[in-house]
């Protein structure tokens, strides 16, 4: 049997067992010495949820020093992409203004108060994001543009795609509690946990059926820009 037949025969099995850990393929380059996490988010009657940050916090002990990348939250066509950012606490995010307008970016968020006076082009310093929460970003001119930054305090974390799947390597063997975060679940926290326990060399799968608050957004209305600035 191909290595490609054996995961697809793993994936199956675990299909109905979303907390269990399965044995499968090592990580990549790292001699088999630590596992992987596969999630997967819905909603309803199973529709895939986009968007949703899965993140595993160890349990028995702090988690390797990891230098934090840097990261980008863009503003296109009056709005911001991505609209959910997740980053490790440290993490320095620019804000490249990449419409012919300008833009005046602020957050009021506990976690980070911040603002971005009127601007084209991409500012000369990034915004550092030194403490862990939810910072939710506005455009003062344009008051449908929305976004969040889920800063974690864990390293290991991913963001769902379209598919409502996400996956999370490089994980250390050890005990984790996994949890959910989306803008509009439904729970007063805004999240879920879970424990679950990773060996080395081995694959996990798990998932989170979640109930999400309808999205509202103020409507676009990119006359506003005109009155205030005058073209």
């Amino acid at each position: 049997m191909t290595a490609r037949a054996r995961r697809w025969l793993w994936a199956g099995l675990v299909a109905v067992l979303p907390l269990a850990l399965v044995a499968g393929g090592p990580s990549a380059d790292d001699g088999g010495r630590t596992g992987r996490v596969e999630a997967t988010v819905t909603e309803g009657r199973g529709s895939p949820v986009e968007d949703a940050v899965v993140s595993l916090t160890p349990l028995d002990g702090a988690p390797p020093e990891r230098r934090p990348a840097a990261a980008v939250m863009d503003q296109q066509d009056r709005e911001f992409v991505p609209h959910v950012l997740p980053v490790h606490v440290g993490t320095a995010v620019t804000f490249p203004n990449r419409d012919n307008i300008r833009h005046h970016v602020y957050s009021f968020s506990p976690a980070k108060r911040f603002e971005l006076p009127l601007y084209i082009g991409t500012p000369a310093a990034p915004v550092v994001f030194d403490r862990p929460g939810v910072v939710a970003l506005g455009c003062n001119i344009h008051d449908w543009m929305l976004a969040y930054i889920h800063v974690l305090e864990t390293p290991y974390f991913a963001k769902t795609g379209r598919d409502g799947r996400a996956r999370i390597d490089g994980l250390l063997p050890g005990r984790y509690e996994a949890q959910v975060w989306h803008p509009r679940l439904r729970d007063g926290s805004g999240r879920t946990a879970r424990s679950m326990t990773i060996a080395a060399g081995e694959a996990g799968q798990i998932s989170f059926a979640v109930s999400l608050k309808r999205e509202w957004r103020k409507p676009r209305d990119p006359g506003r820009y005109q009155d205030v600035q005058g073209g």
